[in-house]
């Protein structure tokens, strides 16, 4: 009785239109009104040469959840080992994670265009000859895309390991120390394996922001161009629903991106499965 309530909450807000995008992923549907036309609307959206892009957009943004976790793992390892000025670098990585997304994407426009920040870099070590451009190009403004995202999850990831290293007993590492243990046998051997749990919840946190929270990003920062390019799933959705008005196709590429994350979290639960 006390639960119900919030099962309630959760099965209007949540269930629901999940249950609803289901079966309107088997429609062809204008937001208004609609006919079931069976699976005909997946087979329609895999022949679209663009969804197929889509697809490989998602994919190599995966690849970047990696970058995303072992980075922030290893500075959250030098601020927990006290180096001087740790204070002030956990304060300033933490910064990307306290500004909106549309700030991150503005910040990635200034960094990435044709004169921005990376071109002045260039220019400074004598490299000025290289016009990289990376937002006018498809894959070029993909990896920009990925850079952003990963600078954009570094705070929130470091947080995350900085917690569970401050749950590892000290001792450990004094004793790993006394018997001559190196900074890298301490992060490989005591450190990661302490902190599978942490590990596992980053990477949740990260690859559901990959596929659901880089609308605002991509929106702002090259408005899933070129061409297709940069669109993900996600976007894509917005894309079918609100230009094209096809709210049915929308559906479908919803319920795939669903399984997709499904697929790639329950992928991750296996492999980090086990005792700690």
């Amino acid at each position: 009785m006390f639960t119900l309530p919030v099962v309630t909450l959760v099965g209007i807000l949540l269930l629901y239109p999940i249950a609803q995008t289901v079966y309107h992923s088997f429609t062809v549907w204008d937001g208004i009104t609609s006919h079931w036309v069976g699976t005909a609307t997946y087979s329609q959206l895999f022949a679209k040469p663009e969804f197929v892009q889509v697809l490989e957009n998602n994919a190599l943004l995966v690849l970047s959840i990696p970058v995303a976790i072992a980075f922030p793992l290893g500075v959250a390892f030098l601020i927990q080992s006290k180096l001087r000025g740790w204070r002030f670098f956990r304060s300033v990585f933490f910064l990307p994670t306290a500004v909106s997304w549309v700030v991150i994407a503005y910040v990635g426009i200034r960094f990435f265009a044709d004169d921005g920040i990376l071109q002045h870099l260039l220019n400074g070590v004598g490299l000025g000859f290289w016009h990289p451009n990376m937002l006018s190009n498809e894959r070029s403004a993909l990896i920009a895309v990925m850079i952003t995202f990963v600078w954009s999850m570094f705070g929130t990831n470091l947080i995350i390991f900085l917690a569970g290293m401050a749950t590892v007993d000290q001792e450990l590492y004094d004793a790993a120390r006394v018997d001559g243990a190196g900074s890298f046998t301490v992060l490989t051997k005591i450190t990661i394996p302490l902190l599978r749990r942490f590990i596992q919840f980053a990477f949740i946190v990260t690859l559901i922001a990959a596929f659901t929270a880089l609308f605002s990003l991509i929106f702002v920062m090259t408005s899933g161009g070129p061409g297709y390019g940069t669109t993900t799933l996600e976007f894509f959705i917005y894309e079918q629903a609100f230009q094209t008005g096809d709210f049915g196709l929308a559906s479908t590429a919803g319920v795939i991106l669903f399984l997709a994350v499904a697929a790639v979290g329950l992928m991750q639960l296996r492999f980090f499965k086990g005792e700690d």
